[in-house]
Parts: structure tokens; sequence; C-alpha cells
């Protein structure tokens, strides 16, 4: 994707500038994509024991020094209720029907959401709306009858931490295990870049479930990785 790929320690401020350390010396840092929750972002400014930010990242953009693309308190817009609720967003602020249709979302803090979730709770996957990492989760089709009803109860007594969806029957592509090759299951997220137009960045990330017969492709959840590329016309 011609971006590079760093760690924290790998960047650096200088008189309220970012630098990437290079073996051609420092390279100035103009705009980051981070895949880092904000309290880790910059010890100096949250969380004084994390080793993973950047101190002095957040005075930085303050004085507009650097871009974070995906701005502090942006993750918001990952907690999985806010996603069922865009197409009403749309509708109610655009006046227009949605281009791209979503899945099917039931959010269980709405009392028709919540009895259509236990009605068919060995159909659907149940997320909780602020996880991430595939963490917390139930995939009714492979789970058994005592899980089901554990995470019933766990329903009931805080239904506005959940969110269902259909279980959807995600492509497989060969991967290599061990000394074979199998189908592992796999799903694909594209980058686009939004401004006066939208453009598809030359490369995603594909995502792999390395556990046989697993729909869940997070790496925190043992997943793996493909190389991806998106081709020119």
């Amino acid at each position: 994707m011609g971006v590079p790929l760093v760690e924290g320690k790998d960047l650096f401020v200088h008189d309220h500038k970012v630098f990437m350390r290079t073996v051609m010396g420092p390279k100035p840092v103009h705009a980051i994509y981070r895949r880092l929750n904000d309290e880790f972002l910059d010890p100096l400014a949250f969380n004084a024991d994390s080793l993973l930010g950047v101190p002095g990242l957040v005075e930085a953009y303050r004085r507009g020094n650097v871009t974070l693309a995906n701005a502090l308190g942006t993750g918001v817009a990952d907690d999985k209720a806010v996603y069922a609720y865009m197409p009403r967003i749309i509708r109610y602020y655009l006046n227009e029907d949605p281009i791209l249709d979503s899945v099917e979302t039931h959010i269980c803090a709405e009392p028709e959401g919540l009895a259509y979730t236990l009605e068919n709770l060995d159909k659907l996957v149940v997320k909780p709306v602020g996880e991430s990492g595939g963490y917390g989760l139930l995939i009714g089709p492979q789970a058994t009858r005592a899980e089901l009803d554990d995470f019933a109860r766990k329903l009931q007594d805080n239904p506005a931490n959940y969110i269902s969806q259909p279980t959807i029957g995600l492509s497989v592509t060969p991967t290599l295990c061990g000394n074979s090759v199998e189908a592992r299951h796999v799903d694909l997220r594209p980058f686009a870049v939004t401004g006066r137009s939208v453009w598809v960045l030359p490369g995603g990330l594909s995502r792999v479930a390395l556990r046989k017969g697993s729909l869940v492709v997070n790496s925190s959840q043992g997943g793996g990785s493909k190389d991806t590329w998106v081709m020119a016309s």
C-alpha cells in the first residue's frame, strides 16, 4: 500500500513535530493511521505507564503538526450499536436510503430486537457492542445448548450491551496449515480514502480463521492474514 508500518518506538517527537526513525535518518511524519487505543497513544497525555505510544504526540496533534486519520475519540464509531443505527441516521439526516445495504442487525436494547434475538439465538451471531477482537460473542449455530442458555441469561440481564446478526457464510480460501493446504474462512477489509472523490487503496487486509471450521478471523482469536492486492482496471 506504500505506507510505512511502524510501532510507537519507531516514532519520536521533536519541537512538537513527529518523525520516523529510518536507516537514512529521521523522516518527518504528517499523517498517522493508528491501531492503538486512545489511552495508550501518548504517555504524557493519557496512561503514563504506556510503552506503546509516542511521548508528545498529542501536543503535536493539538498544534496541527500531524494529522491523526482516526482522531482521538473516534472509537465511538466502533460501537456496534452505532453500525446498527447507520441506515436510520442516513434517512434522518440526509432523507435518503443507504446506497449499500448493511448486514441485518437487531438492537437488543430495543424490545423487538431482544425478543427476536432470544427466539432465534441458535441461528444468530450475538456481539457485545463495545468489545473488539472477537471477544465475548456467541455464534449460535456452533454453540451448545448450555452455552445458548447461559448467553440468553446475559442478554436478559444487560440487553443494551448486545446486538445480533445472521450468521454469514464466509468464503473459504486455500490456506497453508502445517504441511497441508486446507480451506479456511476468510474476509476482506478494503481501505478507501474519501474526500472530493473516493480512492480505494491498492491493497487491503484479508483476515483468515486458522482454526478449522471457525468463523472468527480476528488475530486475537488465532486468526491470520493474507497478502491482498486491488488490481487496476
